[in-house]
C-alpha cells in the first residue's frame, strides 16, 4: 500500500523562507465590490485608455505580422532597449541597449538580481519599513537585511556608516515616494549615499516605480543620473542598478519592466532570466513600445498626475478630518501611499473590524523587520475615488478605539 508524500519533507530549505504576500492575500478580501479598498498599489483601472490600446493593439499586429506571437530575444526587443536606452542617456553618459534588460514587470527585476547578486549570509542595507515583495524576492536567498530608519527626507544616510562597516554587498533604496511611507530621498542624502556607496564599494540598488507620479514638485535626479559615467564608449561605469517598470504609468497587466546597469550585470542578469521565462513577452513589449513612441505617455501622464493628485488631497483632507490628533501620517509629494502611525494601536489586530465596517488597508508591520511597525497602516489613494476615499477614511476613523 503506497503511502502518502510527506510535501513539507520534500521542499528545499529555501521553501521554508517563502511566505504568502499579506497585501496579495488582504487584496482577495478587499476585491469585493463592497470593500472601500486602501489595500493594494493599484492604479485606477477606469482610467485606462481602452480605445487607445485597442487601436495600438491592432497597429502591432498590423505592423509585426506573424512575429509579435513569436518567440523573442531574451534581452528584449531592439525596438524599447533602444527607446529605454535614449531615455535614461544624459550629456554625462550614454546608455546603450547592451545596458537594457527587459523584464516581466519590475518585481522580476528585483528577483533575478537577488539571484546573481546574493549568497546565503550576505548582507543587504533596506530601510526599515521597505517594500514588502523586496523581502519576499530576496529572503530565500538567506541574505540576511541591515535596517537603517528614515523620516520625512527619506533614508536616514548618516546611519549608514556602522551598517556599512558590516562590509553589506548592497542597499536597496526606492529614493522617489517609497513604498511604502511614500517619503523621497532628498538630493543632499541621495549624493551622501552614492560618497558612502563609493567608499565601501557597496552596489546600490535603486528601484524607480513612482518616480514619474509627481504632483508638484520638480523632479530631482535619480541615483543612476548622479552617479553613472561612461566606461569608454560602449559600457557604463557605475555601482548603481536601476530597476524601473511601466506598470504605474502605463498597465501593470502588460507586465513590462526593465534594467539598466553595466553590461556584466546585463549579461548575468540574461542568463538568470533564460532559466527564469526565455523571456518578456513579445506581444506586450511591441505594445508597450507602441505606445510610448506614439505620444501616449505623454498624454497620459498628466491625466493620472491630476487623478492622484486629486485623491491623495482627499486622503491627507480626511485624515485630517476624521483621525484622531495624536495620530501622523506621512505627506507624499507623489506616488501612491500614505503611512499613518496610530496611538498604541494595533493595526494587525484592527484590520478585521476595519474589514468588518467595508474598509481595506494593510497593516504597517508586514513592511518593517525586527518587530516594528505594529501601530502603522499603509493606504493606498490611487484606486479610489476622492468620495469613496473620504467615506472610506470616515469608516476607518470609527473603528479606531480611540475614534
Amino acid at each position: 500500500m503506497a503511502t502518502e508524500i510527506n510535501w513539507d519533507g520534500r521542499f528545499a530549505r529555501r521553501a521554508s523562507l517563502m511566505k504568502r504576500s499579506a497585501v496579495r492575500e488582504i487584496l482577495k478580501v478587499a476585491s469585493r465590490p463592497e470593500i472601500i479598498s486602501f489595500a493594494g498599489g493599484l492604479p485606477a483601472a477606469h482610467l485606462f485608455p481602452m480605445r487607445r490600446v485597442k487601436a495600438a493593439l491592432m497597429t502591432v499586429i498590423n505592423r509585426v505580422g506573424p512575429e509579435v506571437l513569436q518567440y523573442s530575444r531574451t534581452e528584449g526587443i531592439t525596438e524599447l532597449r533602444d527607446w529605454l536606452a535614449q531615455h535614461f542617456s544624459t550629456r554625462r553618459f550614454q546608455v546603450n541597449r547592451e545596458n537594457v534588460l527587459i523584464t516581466t514587470g519590475g518585481q522580476q527585476a528585483l528577483d533575478l538580481l537577488g539571484r546573481i547578486l546574493l549568497d546565503e549570509g550576505d548582507k543587504v542595507v533596506v530601510e526599515n519599513p521597505t517594500y514588502l515583495a523586496l523581502l519576499s524576492a530576496w529572503r530565500p536567498t538567506g541574505a540576511k537585511f541591515l535596517p537603517i530608519s528614515g523620516d520625512a527626507s527619506g533614508m536616514r544616510v548618516e546611519e549608514l556608516e556602522p551598517l556599512l562597516k558590516q562590509k553589506p554587498k548592497a542597499i536597496y533604496c526606492v529614493p522617489n515616494f517609497q513604498n511604502p511611507r511614500g517619503t523621497t530621498l532628498t538630493l543632499s542624502r541621495r549624493r551622501r549615499l552614492l560618497e558612502s556607496a563609493r567608499r565601501y564599494s557597496v552596489i546600490v540598488v535603486e528601484d524607480d516605480p513612482y518616480g514619474e507620479l509627481r504632483y508638484g514638485e520638480k523632479a530631482l535626479p535619480g541615483l543612476l543620473q548622479l552617479d553613472a559615467r561612461n566606461r569608454g564608449p560602449e559600457d557604463l561605469d557605475s555601482r548603481v542598478i536601476h530597476v524601473g517598470t511601466f506598470s504605474k504609468v502605463l498597465m501593470p497587466g502588460l507586465r513590462i519592466g526593465w534594467v539598466i546597469a553595466p553590461r556584466a550585470v546585463i549579461d548575468k542578469l540574461t542568463q538568470a532570466k533564460q532559466a527564469a521565462d526565455l523571456h518578456t513577452s513579445t506581444l506586450d513589449q511591441h505594445l508597450a513600445f507602441e505606445l510610448v513612441t506614439t505620444g501616449f505617455l505623454d498624454e497620459f501622464l498628466p491625466v493620472l498626475q491630476l487623478h492622484y493628485a486629486a485623491r491623495r488631497d482627499a486622503m491627507l483632507g480626511a485624515l485630517e478630518k476624521y483621525f484622531p490628533k495624536d495620530a501622523t501620517w506621512t505627506k507624499p509629494d507623489g506616488g501612491m501611499f500614505v503611512m499613518v502611525t496610530l496611538p498604541n494601536i494595533n493595526a494587525g489586530e484592527l484590520l478585521p473590524k476595519a474589514l468588518k465596517a467595508g474598509v481595506a488597508y494593510v497593516p504597517g508591520e508586514e513592511f518593517h523587520m525586527d518587530g516594528q511597525g505594529k501601530n502603522t497602516m499603509r493606504l493606498n489613494f490611487t484606486n479610489a475615488p476622492p468620495n469613496r476615499i473620504e467615506a472610506g477614511i470616515k469608516a476607518l476613523a470609527g473603528v479606531l478605539p480611540c475614534g
